[in-house]
């Protein structure tokens, strides 16, 4: 059995909307897009191609799908590193509005119970499933018990509002800690396990 892993760029207040562009997600009048990317340093480049190259596939909610379909098919040369496995790699989409075929290579839409196909698909041999972004889709699989690994880059500032990784919904759900460093820019990359049944 492979493991589900949920990769996030956070603020410190939970934020995780429109870390990359200004214009990414501007819903519920979100105005601080683009907010994440002056937090980049060598080390966290290299958390996060390591993270895409060592998958075996993706799990994307349609939000981050679309985004990532427009992109990454027609990257620039110096983007190639996460291009290529990210385009060559199994992504399972988890949508109720788009329709197949879907226009990004190797992409598979997830019909029906979303519970009972990411169960299969964490049941088949091979490297860990990764989500990207999908905040929406996260906070789904974490009610239900299925991802296995948070792994987070946590940057240091807070956005006062917007999309946050984590619901209001009066749930204690305790995390063990299990690697954590800080980047030259003050940004924490951790990873966490949910501890189950405690």
């Amino acid at each position: 059995m492979r493991k589900l892993i949920a990769n996030e760029w956070m603020s410190l207040d939970g934020v995780v909307q429109a870390p990359s562009y200004a214009d990414e997600d501007m819903t519920g009048g979100f105005a601080h897009g683009g907010w994440h990317a002056r937090y980049f340093d060598d080390r966290s480049m290299d958390w996060v191609i390591d993270s895409v190259t060592g998958a075996g596939g993706f799990l994307l909610g349609r939000g981050t799908y679309e985004l990532f379909a427009a992109h990454w098919p027609n990257a620039p040369e110096d983007q190639q590193v996460l291009a290529k496995p990210l385009n060559a790699l199994p992504k399972y989409v988890a949508s109720t509005t788009l329709s197949e075929p879907l226009a990004w290579e190797h992409s598979t839409l997830l019909r029906g119970d979303l519970v009972g196909a990411v169960r299969a698909l964490k049941a088949q041999q091979g490297l860990d499933l990764h989500v990207i972004g999908s905040p929406g889709l996260v906070q789904s699989l974490l009610v239900h018990g299925l991802i296995d690994e948070l792994q987070l880059m946590i940057d240091p500032l807070t956005l006062g509002g917007g999309k946050r990784l984590f619901q209001d919904d009066g749930q204690l759900r305790k995390f063990q800690l299990i690697t954590t460093e800080t980047t030259t820019t003050g940004a924490h990359l951790a990873t966490y396990a949910p501890l189950r049944g405690q």
